[in-house]
């Protein structure tokens, strides 16, 4: 067996380590820091501080409408 085999790529060292520190098992952090997206932050939201009542407004809607229907 080489040395290469004996430990496991990790795409993203940084998330990895860090997800180790926070208490994640060594197998769960490896396959999440593995994943095709690995340390991107995903939603293009915008802050709560720029939006408005009105915004709030229609998402609430959007969810109790869709809590509604199940």
């Amino acid at each position: 067996m080489s040395k290469n085999n004996d430990k496991p790529h990790i795409k993203n060292e940084e998330q990895y380590e860090a997800m180790v520190e926070k208490g994640y098992s060594k197998e769960k952090a490896a396959r999440i820091a593995n994943t095709p997206d690995a340390g991107t932050k995903g939603g293009n939201a915008s802050t709560y501080e720029e939006r408005t009542k009105k915004s709030f407004m229609k998402k609430r809607k959007k969810l109790v409408s869709k809590d509604v229907r199940k």
